[in-house]
């Protein structure tokens, strides 16, 4: 048992429901897993509260909900992205001579999972494993751009959704709107010296066969190249994302 028993607890409960070929009562969970009735019955209402389970009121019975669903089907397209990705981000790296990366969308934030460095370049505070506002990066902005504007509300609903880094960042749902009109219209995201002072990214996103957003490319540079570099960029960062959506059997983005 770790030094959070209420998380051993949660974890529990969702293994035990993933190993049930049916849906089972909450009584069962509470025997199967030695835990107090009352404390069965809270810890399935949180989870049924966050959609990682599903209540069967008719038969009084608890299965996995959507959430648990979604978390597993994230971990299999993330386990196919890093896949088919690794390769030819580390050419897009050497190609460019700079930072290359793959970021995937995590509710508000994004959450990257691929970091091919160039050479001789400082560390960015985007490595593997880091999150960050979606609505900052530029790898945030461009998955965002695909998405529904109905999702969009639903995720940034007002002000208070919208993490700003350092005051810097949209800080109202119609700024973040008019930054992902833009990356619809220009085709690719830029975000320029918000995350890092200095540095600028290009991220195009990557789609699968639904059309849907599963993934960004993006390269880092400094805001000081001159414009024919970064339109080789531009250019380098929009093949290697349509090169992925090809793989995955999705369509180019408009």
């Amino acid at each position: 048992m770790s030094g959070a028993p209420a998380a051993d607890h949660v974890l529990a409960v969702l293994t035990l429901l993933a190993r049930q070929s049916e849906p089972v009562t909450a009584g069962t969970v509470a025997a199967r897993l030695g835990l107090p009735r009352s404390t069965t019955y809270r810890l399935l209402s949180i989870l049924r509260d966050h959609g990682f389970v599903s209540h069967l009121a008719d038969r009084q019975r608890y299965a996995l909900g959507v959430a648990a669903y979604e978390l597993g089907t994230a971990y299999q397209r993330q386990g196919l992205l890093q896949r088919i990705a690794g390769p030819p981000l580390r050419r897009l790296a050497a190609e460019l001579s700079q930072h290359a990366r793959l970021a995937v969308l995590h509710g508000t934030d994004v959450f990257f999972v691929i970091e091919e460095r160039a050479p001789g370049l400082p560390q960015l505070v985007t490595d593997v494993g880091v999150r960050l506002p979606a609505s900052v990066t530029a790898s945030g902005l461009a998955i965002l751009a695909e998405l529904p504007a109905k999702q969009i509300t639903a995720l940034f609903p007002g002000p208070a959704a919208l993490v700003q880094r350092d005051h810097r960042g949209p800080a109202t749902p119609t700024e973040l709107r008019r930054l992902l009109t833009d990356a619809r219209t220009r085709g690719y995201a830029v975000e320029e010296g918000m995350v890092t002072p200095g540095l600028s990214t290009i991220a195009r996103p990557v789609l699968d066969t639904q059309g849907h957003p599963v993934a960004s490319v993006a390269v880092t540079y400094s805001i000081e190249i001159d414009h024919e570099v970064r339109e080789r960029v531009v250019e380098a960062v929009v093949r290697v994302a349509g090169q992925l959506s090809d793989r995955l059997g999705g369509r180019t983005p408009a």
